[in-house]
Parts: structure tokens; C-alpha cells; sequence
């Protein structure tokens, strides 16, 4: 069973030849370490727009690289030249959103171009452009259908909130729910526009990456979840599904009020249980994990960064017995593997997961 079968079975909770390995999201910093194991001629780590071109396409194929080295079952991809330099420490995108860089991983929306209900009457939505979709047709045309291709999505309240301003859109909330919804109006055309262009481009797993919670609890309240986020996002999952994909719901933080909410919407997988907010897999598996696919859990706070090879082995054995039972169950860490980890952990992490994961 190659990897595309063994994802596509796992996400449809039944059980593969061995419990799926994935890595949701890797940095420049772990691509390299964990590369030099493989390959030489590396850059010293740094971040991408830091690079030289060739320097670039050194660790594009680094991260296949990789993929193919571990047994790695699916591939993250994203957009990629949606963004335009404005200085040094800055960059807008294609949305006009300004961001700040940040030396330990994605940058930090900081400009907000629509304010209120005027700026959205003067403001253009971009349109999708195929050219942002290289990364997909760069794996496509490496694995062949033999690893999963996902898609990290923007959901509705992450693209919102960007957009208007976190402090801006919590006070809109009450203030003037209309325009809360005109932007999610907005910005959900535009992925279901770009999910039909996925879709050409032989995509297999969309991922909805929509943060929704902290450690404690959700960053806004379960009725207003349901009314200003949900909704939208799920028109994506329909669609995905009409299309023959399958739909991944990622969201760090404390899941458990809305958990129900999110079944019910139709999403085949939930990422990546964050375990520090009482994401506890065991009590996952137990009450949703024959209804839907779990993916996550391996910490990547403590455990991958500051833990041992041994550490990061046994508790790889763990989340095995926890929820690999049955199938529905894929392997990865807590979120991405970020500047942190360590390249020797993320190594023990891949190896671990063919140590145990095979069903009989």
C-alpha cells in the first residue's frame, strides 16, 4: 500500500497496512537538519526569502527528499508568491494584509486594510491565480499518486480576522455582525474559487487551517462559532467532498466545546490535538475516533524540542496504543516542526512510527 492509499484509508476511519505517517507544517531550519542526514550541499539555516534561487530549489527538494527517505505518507503544500516585499522586516499579500517576518516561523499580521463597513465597500477581493499553486504541481509531479497531497486553506475566521483586525473583529462580533458576515461571505468565494482549482490540480486532502482556540478555550464563544465560522467553512467541506477530496479540520487549542459541532460538519480528520490543551488522545480515540480520522498529538513543545530520541520513541509507542486500534488514526506532531525541534527527534518520531504502527 503506497502512502496516497494509506492517508485516503485512514481518513475514512478504517484501518491501513500500518497507521499513516505526515508532517503537517516543517520550517527551513528542520528541512536542513533533518536533510544533512540525506544530502549534501545545504544551505547554513535561514529563512526561505533569505535564500538564493538555487538555494531555494536545494531545499525544495530536500523536504521530497525527505519524504521519500522516511516513508512520509503525505505532503503539505501551500500557496507560495502571494506575497510582495515591502521592506526588510515586512510583506502584504495578494489581500493587502501587511505582515511582519519573524526569525521562529510565520509572520504576524499587523495591517488590516478593511476597518469597517466603508473600507469593505471600497475594498477588491483578490481572485485565486494558478501560479500560487506551485508547490502542489511541484509535488504532484514527484510522487506520482504515490504520497497524499494536501493543501493548507485559510478558513474563514483566521482570513477574517487578518483582514479587519483580531481586537477589530471581536468587537465587530457585537457591534456590527453584518460586516463580520460580509467578510466571510468574501473570503469564503474566494476559497471555494481556489478549492475548484486545487481540485484540477489533483489535490487529495484539503486542509481548513482555521485556529480557533488557545490552550483554555475558544478565542470566541461556541454561538458565535456557529454562526460566523462554521457555516462557511463547511459549504468548503461539501464542496470538497462533491469534488472527491477529503477534508482535514486544523485548529490549535481546546477543541472539546465545539468537537460535536465539527463532526457533524463532515470533516473526515481533526488536527493536530494539541495535548497541552486537553486535546488527551486516548480520550479522543474514545469518544469521536470511530467517526473521525485523529492526526497529531506528538508534542512539539517540549517533547520534540528538549526531549531524548528514546523519549520521542516511547511516546510514539504510546499514541499507538492510544488510538491506532481499528484504523482512523494518523501519525504527526502537535503543530508544525518548527525552528525548535530537533532534527535527530523528528528522525525518531519518523522511524518510530514504522517500529509500531504495523496492524497485523
Amino acid at each position: 500500500m503506497n502512502g496516497k492509499k494509506r492517508i485516503l484509508k485512514a481518513l475514512a476511519v478504517r484501518q491501513p497496512d500500518r497507521v499513516p505517517l505526515y508532517i503537517h507544517g516543517i520550517n527551513e531550519a528542520p528541512i536542513i537538519g533533518i536533510g544533512r542526514h540525506l544530502t549534501d550541499g545545504l544551505p547554513e539555516p535561514r529563512q526561505f526569502h533569505e535564500m538564493t534561487d538555487g538555494e531555494k530549489m536545494k531545499l525544495v527538494d530536500t523536504l521530497f527528499l525527505i519524504h521519500e527517505a522516511f516513508g512520509v505518507d503525505g505532503i503539505t503544500t501551500f500557496e507560495i508568491g502571494h506575497e510582495r516585499e515591502l521592506d526588510d522586516k515586512h510583506v502584504m499579500d495578494d489581500w493587502g494584509i501587511t505582515y511582519r517576518r519573524s526569525p521562529h516561523g510565520l509572520p504576524v499580521a499587523k495591517g488590516h486594510p478593511v476597518k469597517d463597513a466603508a473600507d469593505l465597500d471600497r475594498y477588491s477581493a483578490p481572485e485565486p491565480d494558478r501560479a500560487h499553486l506551485l508547490l502542489l504541481d511541484l509535488a504532484r509531479d514527484r510522487f506520482r499518486n504515490n504520497v497524499a497531497l494536501f493543501w493548507l486553506m485559510r478558513g474563514v475566521f483566521v482570513r477574517s480576522w487578518r483582514l479587519i483586525g483580531m481586537e477589530n473583529y471581536m468587537i465587530k462580533l457585537y457591534q456590527d455582525p453584518l460586516l463580520v458576515e460580509r467578510v466571510a461571505e468574501m473570503v469564503t468565494r474566494y476559497n471555494l474559487k481556489q478549492l475548484d482549482m486545487l481540485a484540477d490540480a489533483g489535490l487529495d486532502v484539503l486542509v481548513v487551517e482555521d485556529d480557533i482556540a488557545n490552550t483554555n478555550a475558544l478565542l470566541i464563544s461556541p454561538a458565535h462559532f456557529k454562526r460566523f465560522v462554521n457555516p462557511y467553512n463547511r459549504r468548503l467541506v461539501d464542496r470538497a467532498h462533491t469534488l472527491g477530496l477529503k477534508v482535514v479540520r486544523h485548529s490549535d487549542g481546546n477543541l472539546w466545546p465545539i468537537l460535536d459541532t465539527l463532526i457533524a460538519s463532515g470533516y473526515d480528520g481533526l488536527n493536530p490535538l494539541e495535548p497541552q490543551a486537553g486535546m488527551d488522545l486516548k480520550k479522543a480515540k474514545d469518544y469521536c475516533g470511530d467517526r473521525i480520522c485523529l492526526l497529531g498529538n506528538i508534542d512539539c513543545m517540549h517533547l520534540l524540542p528538549d526531549g531524548t530520541p528514546a523519549q520521542v520513541d516511547a511516546a510514539v509507542r504510546q499514541a499507538m496504543a492510544a488510538a491506532a486500534a481499528g484504523g482512523g488514526y494518523i501519525l504527526c506532531s502537535s503543530n508544525s516542526l518548527h525552528p525548535g525541534v530537533n532534527p535527530e527527534n523528528c528522525i525518531a518520531m519518523f522511524q518510530a512510527t514504522k517500529k509500531y504502527g504495523r496492524y497485523e
